[in-house]
């Protein structure tokens, strides 16, 4: 009985050692016969500030009704901002108070904007309780770089 046993173990063995030795293919991926279309880029159209204009009035069409670059202590700041181009766009305006070489951010507000041509966006800042009298500044940013500033003084 021991040699049946030992011909079973050596039997059983060759099987598995044929077993590990049996290599199986990858399967064949065809080739391309063509190379896929490219993908276009995405649009870059642009948003560019043609005009900035402050005064102490504004129309229904976002423009100052009448330019100027000094304003009493109570009056309403208005820019407006006139850009050309189309897209999606941020648009904002940086207030700044000058004096002795030191800027002081008044205010800072930003708009998103789509515009399909010529438009023109307003911002403003006003203080009921009056302006210090001294230089100011207003920075117009697209997309975060600087399209221009206006400087005015407040009397």
């Amino acid at each position: 009985m021991h040699k049946i046993y030992v011909v079973a173990m050596l039997a059983g063995l060759i099987l598995a050692l044929n077993a590990c030795g049996k290599k199986e293919e990858a399967p064949k991926i065809p080739a391309p016969t063509s190379a896929p279309a490219p993908v276009p880029a995405p649009s870059t159209a642009g948003v560019t500030v043609l005009s900035i204009n402050l005064g102490n009035a504004i129309g229904a069409d976002k423009k100052v009704t009448q330019v100027a670059d000094s304003f009493g202590n109570k009056d309403t700041v208005y820019a407006s901002v006139d850009t050309t181009g189309a897209g999606t766009a941020s648009l904002k305006a940086k207030w700044t108070y000058r004096t002795n070489g030191q800027e002081t951010i008044v205010n800072e507000t930003t708009q998103t904007i789509a515009p399909t041509g010529a438009a023109s966006n307003e911002f403003h800042i006003s203080k009921p309780d009056g302006w210090p009298a001294g230089n100011y500044q207003v920075e117009i940013f697209v997309a975060d770089k600087s399209a221009g500033t206006k400087t005015f003084t407040v009397k």
